[in-house]
């Protein structure tokens, strides 16, 4: 079986870490290279980095800040936003990411995944996925959550794996910044019908929200962001909490 990763996650705009509550009302979490570092010291097991605004603004990601904070690391790094072709791949990877993520360029092409997957691998495409309950279903949103699609959630991510994805990165916008707990709901049902490894994000509060995320879903990996970068739970607490109740992590 695998272990379990515990992921925090940067979420960049204007070079600054910031984290918000379903999407909106932004704040300041920190400078991310700061927290990179930490969270490397701290025992995560990987780090993502969303620049968030990349493709609202329509350009691409900070491959300067990417270099700067890989240069910090030695546990994977994905980094996300703003990616669109091969070219923008290519640069991220030499700026040190080790896997990029992409949503709304996938969602607008799915080709695309193909095509990235074929060159690069599908261990180094991770599909971002953030979803939403609406009208009685799950639906995809794109642009950093502000424009639904027509996308069936659970179609979607059935499509990604099909098209190469080497992993699903699947928010709840629902859940985002709540601290209500992962989606378990959303969660269970997308880790369990594919065959690709699946991060929950969206919702974490506690080392109790890890546990049953973990427990009751086949979620490999679980993100989270407020809660680490405001120190609120420490990522060695939490491992520690994890293994007492006997879930295998990194």
């Amino acid at each position: 079986m695998l272990k379990k990763r515990i992921i925090p996650c940067l979420d960049i705009k204007d070079g600054t870490t910031v984290k918000g509550i379903n999407f909106e009302g932004l704040r300041n979490a920190g400078d991310p290279v700061a927290l990179a570092k930490k969270y490397e010291q701290d025992g995560a097991d990987e780090l993502v980095f969303l620049d968030i605004t990349a493709t609202v603004e329509e350009r691409k990601t900070f491959a300067g800040l990417v270099h700067t904070i890989a240069a910090e690391l030695s546990i994977p790094f994905t980094v996300g936003g703003g990616i669109s072709s091969p070219e923008d791949v290519r640069l991220l990877l030499e700026a040190g990411a080790d896997k990029i993520s992409i949503n709304s360029s996938a969602v607008r092409n799915p080709d695309l995944i193909s095509v990235l997957a074929k060159e690069f691998g599908s261990q180094c495409i991770v599909v971002a996925v953030d979803t939403r309950w609406v009208n009685g279903a799950d639906w995809v949103h794109i642009k950093g959550g502000r424009e639904i699609t027509q996308l069936n959630t659970l179609d979607w991510v059935r499509q990604a794996e099909e098209a190469g994805a080497g992993e699903i990165l699947l928010t709840s916008m629902d859940g985002d910044g709540t601290k209500n707990g992962f989606d378990i709901r959303i969660t269970e049902q997308v880790a369990g019908q594919i065959g690709i490894p699946v991060i929950a994000s969206g919702g974490a509060g506690n080392a109790q929200d890890f546990e049953q995320v973990f427990l009751e879903t086949k979620a490999t990996g679980a993100l989270a962001a407020s809660i680490f970068h405001f120190g609120e739970i420490g990522i060695q607490d939490l491992k520690k909490e994890l293994q007492s109740k006997n879930i295998a992590v990194r």
